[in-house]
């Protein structure tokens, strides 16, 4: 053979070697006989599958791929290749894979899903990691579900069913037996859990567990939204049980273990309509003129005791979950709303941390421990914010939680006002030292006895609201600094907060400026300062809660962990959890752990603590989606009566398929679909953030105020579709 036509077939030969590479690694799960691969490669003459043959024959003896069966070939994937990662599906069929320190997540196409589901943990083979493009890859294995139970509605046929998932992420429908079935009827939101998924079978098997009842219906939904993250709506019956046979009585015996602090002015600052009330303040002047300052915590460790099955149930539930028509409580009434509230004129068991402050605010001492107390009064938040606006205890009927108008005693509003006075000095100093200030406006729904949305208020925080905040914040970072700063060190559970991620502070200052606003990236004390700033300045704003809801997404989440490294957003070194055991499951640890520190215990297991950590995030997680999916319900189901109004909005989020407006009097937050924009053909612009008329060059941008109306609201998909009128002119 001459040496040209030599190095001629060595170049179709390494051709045809790089084509068999890109074949089974493009889909390392599937095997290829040699038909295939020949197809795939357009290899069509009969020289050319000859040297594939060949060549596969080759790089099996070579071991550089596999013969999985006779004649039928896998690539041999390299651990470089293949990592471990937790799915998050799109709505439209494909996911990306999040792997713990890549910079990027892994993209994966629909048809390389290989039957994950969201937030399942995952193996994915990596196929393109070259040149700078995306990392494109295919899930191989799929290590770990997160889930096995489903929400969905009932698609009822003559001898088995269909149900259809109604979140949009859940790519297929799941094959329900005629014997699976239940009680459920055709149409019906049921929760189903997954028996199995055959090799050669489209859908997966199923079994109905529970049915929700008809979509749309008021419980329905609600239920329908705790199930969909796994979450309970009612105790299971040995739990209450036991939790009903509790000693709940004060006990002579019980109180000489303890700090007697009955007799010290205490009293309970919460809202109007809370049912718990976990925290209260004492307050007394001392023979030096300091103030001795106690923030009373409700002794849930008492009553719960480690291993019993209502410990086991608050530790799964990890936190209460306030949706916006109930609360699903950790634990049950006859604790959270009885033996561990603090009610007025009642002994109660509490774990405390007492302060001893001049009245420039140092602290001259500090002491931890478990006491009685015995809260004088139970005042809202409303109630006051009376006394510190007018330093007067006289009571108005109107803003009064009893009905009638009443004084307060000359002590109460005395203390209330030297508190209000430290807390202010309290939260100037954290503003100095870096922390930043949220105050996103919270939305509120006014209910009527059916539960009917009748209207929309917007929760507030007034120098009552940061008071309490401040005395909470105090005590979860002494008791943290206490335990944190012993040698040797200690095992305890700390609330983190890591610094932002720089290119998220660059893409939020990129929005901000749209609005004439700057963040000064230079150093943390700068970003924390220009950050305040922004949020001080967009208060009253149409631009406000867009603003807020970009700067918080554009922070790291907050954690729970044993491994400290500080709070950002609150600028602490040490922070902890304390002082809300109601209603979180870290803070029972904290008190646990707390007391066995204080009577001289080793250090505890911190592999053990830090697996409850991990799940006690976790649940936090799923507890604030669960909120947050209820507070848009309620927003669909206000819009229902309103779809012959016009509102103004802000476009608070730009996409290929359309833009979010969120109406400015309500924060309901709903999309226009792109096909639905009249007048020209729109295209996505990513980086001004915006729609671009292909002909007109008319742009609708982030930011921008339009004005829509109401076009289809869908209760049971959580939908909300406006259609756009036009850009607001103001008058």
């Amino acid at each position: 053979m001459s040496k040209k036509k030599k190095k001629a077939s060595n170049h179709r030969n390494n051709e045809i070697t790089k084509g068999i590479f890109t074949v089974l690694e493009k889909e390392p799960s599937k095997t290829f006989n040699y038909k295939q691969i020949a197809s795939k490669l357009k290899l069509d003459n009969t020289q050319d599958r000859n040297q594939l043959i060949k060549r596969l024959g080759q790089l099996k003896e070579k071991n550089r791929i596999q013969e999985e069966e006779r004649g039928r070939y896998k690539a041999l994937v390299s651990e470089k290749t293949v990592h471990t990662g937790i799915v998050d599906m799109t709505s439209r069929g494909n996911a990306y894979v999040v792997i713990k320190d890549f910079e990027d997540d892994v993209f994966v196409a629909a048809n390389r899903v290989n039957r994950a589901f969201h937030k399942d943990t995952v193996e994915v083979h990596i196929y393109n990691n070259k040149n700078g493009k995306k990392l494109e890859g295919e899930i191989t294995k799929i290590l770990e579900r997160k889930k096995s139970t489903f929400v969905g509605i009932l698609d009822m046929q003559k001898t088995f069913a269909f149900v259809r998932p109604t979140d949009s992420r859940v790519y297929t429908d799941f094959f329900i037996p005629k014997d699976k079935i239940g009680k459920a009827q055709d149409g019906e939101k049921v929760i189903i859990e997954i028996e199995n998924w055959p090799e050669d079978a489209d859908s997966p098997i199923a079994k109905v567990i529970e049915v929700l009842g008809k979509p749309g219906e008021h419980n329905t939904e609600i239920h329908a939204i705790l199930a969909e993250y796994g979450l309970p709506y009612e105790f299971p019956v040995e739990v209450e049980q036991f939790a009903n046979s509790i000693d709940t009585s004060i006990v002579a015996e019980e109180i000489a273990k303890r700090r007697d602090m009955r007799e010290t002015l205490t009293f309970t600052i919460d809202p109007k309509d809370a049912k718990d009330f976990d925290d209260a303040l004492s307050f007394e002047i001392l023979e030096n003129g300091n103030y001795e300052i106690g923030i009373h915590i409700a002794d849930v460790s008492h009553y719960l005791t480690p291993d019993t099955i209502l410990d086991d149930e608050a530790y799964e539930r990890a936190t209460s979950v306030y949706l916006v028509d109930r609360v699903v409580p950790m634990l049950p009434e006859v604790l959270s709303n009885n033996a561990c509230s603090l009610r007025p004129n009642e002994e109660k068991y509490t774990f405390s941390a007492v302060f001893e402050m001049d009245k420039n605010n140092q602290i001259k001492n500090q002491w931890f421990g478990r006491t009685v107390t015995n809260s004088n009064e139970r005042f809202a938040y409303e109630e006051a914010q009376h006394i510190i606006e007018t330093g007067n205890g006289d009571i108005p009927k109107e803003i009064s939680i009893r009905k009638n108008a009443y004084s307060v005693s000359k002590e109460i509003v005395e203390a209330t006002l030297t508190l209000d006075r430290l807390a202010k000095q309290m939260r100037s100093k954290r503003m100095k030292q870096g922390a930043i200030s949220f105050d996103k406006v919270e939305v509120r729904f006014d209910l009527n006895e059916n539960n009917e949305p009748e209207g929309v208020y917007f929760k507030e925080s007034k120098d009552a609201n940061k008071l309490i905040e401040e005395f909470m914040l105090l005590a979860n970072r002494k008791v943290a600094e206490f335990i944190g700063k012993q040698t040797p060190k200690k095992t305890f559970i700390y609330r983190i907060h890591d610094v932002p991620n720089e290119d998220k502070l660059i893409a939020l200052n990129g929005i901000v400026s749209r609005f004439g606003h700057k963040i000064d990236l230079k150093d943390r004390k700068s970003v924390s300062a220009s950050l305040n700033k922004l949020l001080e300045d967009v208060k009253g704003k149409k631009e406000q809660n867009l603003v807020d809801t970009l700067a918080i997404r554009s922070m790291s989440k907050a954690i729970y962990t044993t491994d400290n490294i500080g709070h950002y957003g609150l600028a602490f070194d040490y922070y902890s959890h304390f002082t809300s055991p109601i209603r979180r499951y870290p803070d029972v640890m904290v008190h646990r752990l707390l007391q066995h520190y204080l009577d001289g215990g080793k250090s505890a297991n911190s592999e053990l603590y830090e697996k409850k950590c991990k799940h006690s995030s976790d649940m936090e997680y799923l507890a604030t989606s669960a909120e947050r999916d209820s507070t848009k319900y309620m927003q669909i189901k206000f819009m229902q009566d309103n779809k012959d109004k016009e509102f103004v909005g802000v476009i608070s989020g730009v996409t290929e398929w359309g833009i979010y407006v969120e109406i400015i009097e309500n924060k309901c937050e709903g999309m226009v679909r792109i096909r639905d924009i009249k007048g020209d053909y729109y295209i996505f612009d990513e980086k001004q953030y915006a729609l671009v008329g292909e002909r007109t060059k008319n742009t609708y941008q982030l930011g921008d105020e339009v004005v829509v109306m109401v076009k289809d609201t869908d209760l049971v998909k959580r939908h909300l579709d406006f259609a756009l009128l036009g850009k607001y002119i103001a008058e």
